[in-house]
């Protein structure tokens, strides 16, 4: 009996922790900020213990629901409130301008000299003079704005106008082909057949991926080994 009770509960929390993500919408870890991290790991360490709360389980449901409504709460003042949003999510530091470091900024985002060093490296400099300007972000990652003679040549630099590129949609996937795709594009099998065994092949399981953009390129990577 307690085992149908755990398997019940745990469908209910894994139910209700859907419901609250609906509502509190996605976000990429590397977004989340600092009290989103623990909103997040306090609900799941919730929804763990209502799983297998046989006696109260409505205990922790309402735990799970306070912080869920505190989250989504937070979040609607701050979309709604635009001047509320640099004390709920804070506000972006700058930790280096112009040659200069900010030791007074760094010890306010609570960053040392030597991870700052390493997140510069990892972005590719290696050496601070290429660093015009480098910002802290609220969601703890630091934006760097290079100098002109740092940063990479565009063709706008070199008065170049490259053709702008066009998107394409996957006709053919993993030997299949992709009939509503193909109709999408005005095109249909005939053409799309016809096409592959121009390129060489004889059916389309022969190809592993087919790529097709508006002006009817059609892009083909065979099956490797």
């Amino acid at each position: 009996m307690d085992v149908i009770k755990i398997i019940l509960t745990s469908l209910f929390s894994a139910v209700v922790l859907l419901i609250i993500e609906k509502f509190m919408g996605h976000k990429q870890l590397s977004e989340l900020d600092f009290f989103d991290y623990v909103s997040g790991i306090t609900i799941g360490s919730i929804a763990a213990e209502l799983a297998t709360e046989l006696e109260e389980p409505w205990k922790p449901l309402i735990a799970i629901i306070v912080y869920g409504v505190f989250s989504v709460g937070l979040t609607l003042i701050a979309r709604k409130f635009p001047k509320t949003r640099k004390y709920i999510n804070g506000t972006p530091t700058i930790i280096m301008n112009n040659g200069k470091l900010y030791r007074e900024n760094l010890k306010k985002c609570k960053l040392e000299l030597s991870d700052f060093m390493v997140i510069c490296r990892k972005q590719g400099y290696f050496n601070l003079e290429g660093i015009k300007t480098a910002v802290f972000e609220y969601n703890g990652n630091i934006s760097i704005l290079p100098k002109s003679k740092s940063r990479p040549v565009t063709p706008g630099d070199l008065n170049l106008s490259p053709e702008e590129e066009k998107l394409s949609v996957e006709v053919i996937m993993d030997g299949r082909i992709l009939g509503e795709n193909l109709s999408r594009m005005g095109l249909d099998e005939k053409w799309l057949i016809g096409q592959i065994k121009v390129q060489g092949y004889e059916s389309e399981r022969e190809v592993f991926l087919g790529l097709c953009d508006k002006d009817k390129k059609l892009t083909l990577y065979s099956i490797g080994d």
